[in-house]
């Protein structure tokens, strides 16, 4: 098991690029197998997971070809279908949440998919109702095998139809999509995602040559097409908002002065105006953000004087994978916040770490947590932790950057699944920090 090794206290300061986005990156990566003709992608996050997806693909007989270690073109020309079926597939799908995307774009093209059980983080359930009952309405039928966690699913026709999400899931939203695009007639999405992801995947999909309108709104409307008739595109990934958050956080844990650049702040939402209620102070430079300098950070209150809560919301609220973070920036700000993670129910119990380091947080339920912050009058402590899942590992790195003394964080895996040569990164922003 590979480990970060971390002496805190450093202030990161310089440049830095947010690399592409994961979740946009699973989804596109996905598409590329409704189309025989070739498809170029750029800006890939070169991750653990992504990494994963791509050699998945390689083994379904999608042609690769890498032209740097972030653009690559795929051709799905000759799909194998029979690997859907092999423990190969059954083994390498199961550790990778992403592996659910692949169901829509085969269902769209071959009327046939295979759906893992979701793998990889441990944040609790995640449900994949929304996506089976989606292509049940579109004319799947589905088995699910109780031995192996695995969904069987299989359509005659795929026929439009209008569907009312049960919730407005981004994957669910997405995978409903890629199948609905060659289903006869019209099919409306209701309650849908509208998440910048999933505009970009519209976008994609739609130079493709499908018929999709309403991008960007929660009810899209399909015109199917014929499943031959897509075509070849390139297409561009956004900027990971993540990683926008995640070093908007480092900056203001460890005093430095960092300008991130290439932003795509637009698409960004309220990010930026969230982190400002922690009281961390920024310059919007067109598409580039400036954090400077800051001894320390008030936490805003609502208008009222009651205390600030922060909670998770679909776009554009405040995305649940940065929750963590901001919640981490809280312990050194000045002032009192309820963070609310209401998706996953095991996403805050990561906090114990933190405690252990010396924040003071009271862990009300899985889903609520009220952070004192120390206003950078007391630092966290180094500690020896683990990594439960991709966004607390950031979350707890950043801890250790601020922290006096070494931290130890283990399974650095999980952090390498959603962050691309973090710690090659971080070294050229100033911070102490190297594997083991």
């Amino acid at each position: 098991m590979n480990s970060f090794e971390i002496y805190g206290g450093n202030p990161l300061s310089g440049e830095v690029t947010p690399q592409g986005a994961k979740n946009e990156a699973l989804q596109v990566l996905a598409c590329t197998l409704i189309s025989k003709e070739k498809i170029t992608i750029r800006n890939i996050p070169d991750i653990l997971d992504v990494r994963m997806l791509i050699e998945l693909l390689q083994d379904l007989g999608v042609e690769v070809e890498k032209h740097s270690p972030n653009e690559y073109s795929f051709q799905a020309k000759n799909i194998n279908l029979e690997f859907l079926i092999s423990p190969a597939y059954k083994q390498k799908s199961g550790k990778l949440r992403g592996a659910v995307m692949l169901a829509g774009p085969l269902l769209a093209r071959f009327k046939k998919a295979y759906i893992p059980q979701p793998g990889g983080d441990k944040i609790g359930r995640r449900r994949l109702d929304t996506h089976i009952f989606g292509f049940e309405k579109l004319g799947a039928t589905y088995h699910y095998n109780d031995e192996e966690h695995f969904f069987k699913l299989e359509a005659k026709e795929l026929k439009g139809t209008y569907m009312l999400l049960d919730e407005p899931s981004v994957t669910g939203t997405a995978n409903i999509l890629m199948a609905a695009v060659v289903a006869k007639g019209k099919t409306r999405i209701y309650n849908a995602a509208c998440e910048p992801y999933l505009q970009q995947l519209c976008r994609m999909l739609n130079r493709m040559g499908a018929r999709i309108s309403g991008i960007g709104s929660n009810l899209l409307t399909i015109q199917g097409v014929d499943a031959d008739s897509f075509k070849g595109c390139d297409h561009t990934i956004l900027a990971d908002m993540i990683e926008v958050g995640s070093f908007i956080g480092m900056a203001a844990m460890t005093g430095g002065d960092l300008l991130i650049k290439d932003c795509n702040v637009k698409y960004l939402g309220c990010i930026p105006d969230t982190f400002a209620r922690l009281g961390i102070q920024m310059e919007i430079q067109k598409d580039n953000i400036h954090i400077p300098a800051q001894e320390h950070y008030k936490i805003q209150r609502f208008l009222t004087g009651d205390i600030l809560t922060i909670y998770d919301h679909p776009w554009p609220g405040f995305t649940p994978d940065l929750v963590s973070i901001a919640l981490v920036v809280a312990t050194q700000a000045k002032g009192t916040v309820l963070f609310h993670q209401k998706m996953f129910e095991s996403r805050l119990f990561f906090t114990d770490k933190l405690i252990d380091m010396g924040a003071q947080i009271v862990l009300c339920d899985p889903h609520r947590a009220v952070v004192v912050g120390l206003d950078k009058q007391s630092s966290l402590r180094g500690n020896t932790m683990s990594s439960p899942d991709i966004r607390a590992g950031l979350a707890l790195l950043i801890a250790a950057l601020s922290a006096q003394g070494k931290s130890i964080i283990q399974n650095s895996e999980q952090i390498d699944r959603g962050y691309q040569n973090i710690d090659i990164r971080l070294q050229a922003l100033g911070a102490n920090i190297k594997r083991v």
